[in-house]
């Protein structure tokens, strides 16, 4: 994308108004899950990578889906199993006949949203395909690296509780998501619904596209500008650190985490239609941004956090 292609610099308003086109779009075909749409909105405007993480067929890959159906962008998915291999992901050189020479063919990832399904089926070298690219915005093969389209983001799923041909993630790899997203039990009547909604097929291949790629570049861009107060910064970082000391946890939260956490806290601001972060913002995003980044002890993480959440105090007029 070049600045000829991206429209004038969007107010946080209009970043408002872009994130509630994206929550409808969704919501029209994911039923009963409000926390997990904004959520996801939250991270596509903070240029962030999710992690959508639940039992199956409670609507994991539709809820990716639909997100990636409701941006004009090019989207790309992948289907995570054990015989997946790292080039299937990043692409490789292939000998061209006619030049005599290597020419690099690109892989999925090669896209502005990538849908990886069930990526902890992947084995552990393609897994570690994705970290480069999920950090840098870039591929390497062969040497020579190649620069990915922005925005570039990853939607990944994964079934927590399956263990047969599944390879944990590692750390590094869930450090590198913004977000982890659990969906919520749907209601009796939210469930008759979806089932109404998908008995003759699947609803999301008719949503259509509510926002282009360069207003989602230019989105990205404005919740960047969004204001932070240097007191909300150090709440964001009293958080985290009290990962790092807490007995319920055995290894805290990093300092990129930090930075993740507070971008992220940028872009639900804007979602929930202000031009600046207070603490609450950080509260609402605290164990969806920092859960999936430490290691738990004795009761878990989860508590933990909710612990930590209790016992830092919150700057007052910030």
């Amino acid at each position: 994308m070049t600045a000829d292609t991206l429209p004038q610099a969007l107010s946080p308003a209009a970043v408002t108004a872009v994130a509630g086109r994206l929550v409808d779009n969704v919501s029209e075909v994911v039923r009963g899950q409000s926390s997990a749409v904004r959520y996801l909105a939250a991270a596509f405007l903070s240029g962030g990578h999710v992690l959508i993480e639940d039992t199956p067929g409670n609507g994991k890959t539709t809820l990716a889906h639909a997100f990636a159906r409701s941006v004009a962008a090019d989207f790309r998915r992948v289907q995570g199993a054990p015989d997946l291999l790292p080039s299937d992901v990043t692409g490789s050189s292939v000998w061209n006949q006619v030049s005599q020479s290597f020419t690099f063919v690109p892989g999925p990832v090669f896209s502005h949203v990538l849908l990886v399904d069930e990526l902890n089926r992947t084995p552990p070298r393609t897994q570690a395909a994705f970290l480069e690219a999920m950090e840098e915005g870039t591929v390497t093969v062969d040497g020579v690296s190649h620069p990915l389209p922005s925005p570039f983001t990853v939607i990944a799923t994964q079934n927590p509780l399956e263990q047969h041909g599944a390879y944990p993630l590692p750390e590094g790899q869930l450090d590198r998501f913004a977000l982890r997203v659990t969906l919520e039990p749907l209601s009796e009547d939210d469930e008759l619904r979806v089932i109404r909604d998908q008995v003759h097929h699947a609803t999301v291949t008719d949503l259509p596209p509510v926002i282009d790629i360069a207003t989602w570049h230019a989105s990205c861009a404005a919740v960047r500008g969004v204001y932070v107060a240097p007191a909300v910064s150090a709440y964001a970082l009293a958080l985290v650190r009290g990962t790092r000391h807490h007995p319920q946890i055995a290894h805290g939260a990093s300092s990129r985490a930090a930075i993740s956490f507070v971008r992220t806290a940028q872009a639900w601001a804007v979602v929930s239609g202000r031009e600046y972060v207070v603490p609450e913002d950080l509260q609402s995003i605290a164990r969806a941004a920092l859960e999936h980044r430490v290691i738990g002890a004795g009761a878990g993480a989860g508590a933990a956090i909710d612990d930590i959440l209790a016992r830092t105090p919150v700057p007052l007029g910030s």
